[in-house]
């Protein structure tokens, strides 16, 4: 008799430092989150004017810190015109008790208490050359300034509203500890539970984002608005191969859903949109959300908990008799 060895299965293994703090992050490779004036037609690729992203910063880190935002007013050459750029955005700062537990705060539209907690800064931006490819800064804030979470540190939420208009303001944020340069908080991170963002213009670049999957999860639902039909959307994860899931046309909503596995508990999902090569979607702006069971929002991480995933066979033995 003699024994053959048989591959069984495979799993992921993933490797990773939280450094921070860019958004979007370098392994996203997203190029700009975008907002919208509030006369826009959703058709451009924001369903509601408005995007809420959260800072956390660790329990232990005393220094100032800043919250820097790139190219924020609506004018120039990263922004979408629509006609005429008439468009003001509205940059908003909160911290302190509520900022982030609020669960209107956690929502997917700007209704309700979603501007909870304290008021920490705020500015309105609109075609202001000053500010086109350049940094504005806010701060500086104490980290205890923000709302003390358990496992994440101090929480700040920032809130980017197109408050008149209907051009597209495209920008980044970076959060620093120098009110002039980028330099990154060892450990921090920054999320949100609805992403707008717009897509590359070239199908050889593949954009990720990370949900986080809590304890309790069963099954996840995404939920995207407006892809244009762009290609596909990859779903991978510790026990997940390559998950398709279902991406939207023009001004539209689509969805799908799938059950965890119990592996993927307390790990991060790579959701991988991928364009397709022909004919080539240009100023492509997008939502995406992802929420559990309950309906309940699952964080969106910039920079993925457990790190991006990296694929690795695992090797199972089975024996099989050859009489």
């Amino acid at each position: 008799m003699r024994a053959v060895f048989v591959i069984l299965s495979f799993f992921i293994v993933f490797s990773g430092v939280l450094r921070s703090q860019p958004i979007p992050a370098e392994d996203e490779n997203i190029p700009h989150l975008v907002t919208f004036g509030k006369f826009a037609e959703t058709s451009w690729g924001d369903d509601d004017f408005s995007q809420v992203f959260f800072f956390s910063v660790p329990e232990n880190f005393e220094d100032p810190i800043y919250i820097r935002i790139y190219d924020p007013d609506c004018g120039g050459q990263i922004d979408e015109i629509n006609g005429l750029f008439d468009t003001k955005t509205e940059f908003t700062i909160y911290g302190g008790q509520g900022c982030h537990s609020e669960e209107d705060a956690q929502g997917f539209e700007p209704v309700g208490n979603y501007k909870s907690g304290n008021l920490l800064a705020s500015k309105t931006f609109g075609d202001d050359p000053r500010y086109d490819n350049n940094w504005y800064t806010f701060g500086p804030f104490n980290p205890k300034e923000g709302e003390l979470d358990p496992k994440y540190g101090y929480v700040f939420k920032i809130i980017a509203e197109g408050v008149e208009g209907d051009d597209g303001n495209l920008y980044q944020y970076f959060l620093s500890t120098e009110p002039d340069n980028n330099v990154r908080i060892e450990g921090g991170n920054g999320f949100c539970y609805e992403y707008t963002f717009r897509m590359w213009n070239t199908a050889e670049n593949d954009s990720h984002i990370y949900p986080y999957c809590e304890e309790g999860t069963v099954t996840v639902k995404q939920i995207n608005f407006d892809w244009d039909d762009d290609g596909i959307l990859r779903i991978v994860s510790v026990s997940r191969r390559g998950e398709l899931g279902v991406l939207s046309g023009e001004d539209h909503e689509s969805e799908s859903t799938f059950t965890v596995i119990d592996d993927e508990i307390g790990t991060s999902y790579d959701f991988q949109f991928i364009k397709r090569k022909e004919p080539v979607v240009i100023n492509n702006n997008v939502v995406i959300s992802v929420v559990n069971q309950d309906g309940e929002g699952m964080k969106i991480f910039n920079i993925p908990i457990g790190g991006v995933p990296k694929y690795v066979y695992k090797i199972g033995v089975k024996k099989i008799e050859n009489k």
